[in-house]
């Protein structure tokens, strides 16, 4: 398999560290490439309409993306305990996180666009702010909700990946926050977080 990937992606690097957690990172070919809505990647294009990675090139099939689905994707090719509960409240509880996780990166990339990334004059300080308070709020809904005794799952994974991206980026801190930051502080020294370090910058 072939792993379309960027190293500054948190959505990357999800898939990435999912196919550490379960023991698959050595049958992927890691390949970077850089995307951006406004730099057309012809060879990611080619693959994926929406010109984003991740992609998961496959030998007997068709490409595969985004990283919800590359993740599930990959759970069905090992024989170890899934990542992605199959059944009952633990399925739920997983994905509804990984889906916060999702959403709180994407509200983060949105913010960037208002704060760094999009022209000065043409930033809606509104809609920043907007943004500022979802990310608060989510902060916070994690800090009661997240369960750090559960076994690990694919929502741990895409939280544990974004918010070590919001530091990266120095994006709204989520520090004031003790049992979220005890909790990715201890992720952060998993083998899977070691081996797929941050680095580089967007390039628009």
């Amino acid at each position: 398999m072939i792993l379309y990937y960027q190293t500054h992606s948190p959505f990357a690097r999800k898939a990435l560290v999912f196919a550490h957690e379960a023991g698959l990172a050595g049958r992927i070919e890691v390949i970077h490439h850089e995307t951006s809505p406004t730099r057309r990647n012809e060879r990611v294009y080619a693959e994926n309409p929406l010109g984003k990675v991740p992609v998961l090139l496959r030998a007997g099939g068709p490409a595969i993306f985004d990283s919800d689905v590359i993740c599930a994707y990959l759970d069905t090719l090992h024989d170890g305990r899934r990542l992605i509960p199959e059944s009952g409240e633990a399925r739920w509880n997983a994905l509804v996180l990984q889906s916060v996780a999702q959403g709180l990166a994407q509200t983060a990339i949105n913010l960037r666009w208002e704060t760094a990334r999009r022209p000065e004059q043409l930033r809606y300080a509104t809609l920043r702010d907007g943004f500022v308070e979802k990310i608060e709020a989510t902060y916070d809904w994690l800090e009661t909700a997240l369960d750090p005794t559960v076994p690990l799952h694919v929502g741990h994974v895409a939280l544990a990946t974004t918010l070590s991206w919001m530091e990266f980026r120095d994006l709204p801190s989520f520090r004031a926050r003790p049992k979220l930051s005890r909790w990715i502080d201890e992720f952060e020294k998993r083998p899977s977080m070691l081996a797929t370090p941050l680095f580089g910058e967007t390039h628009d």
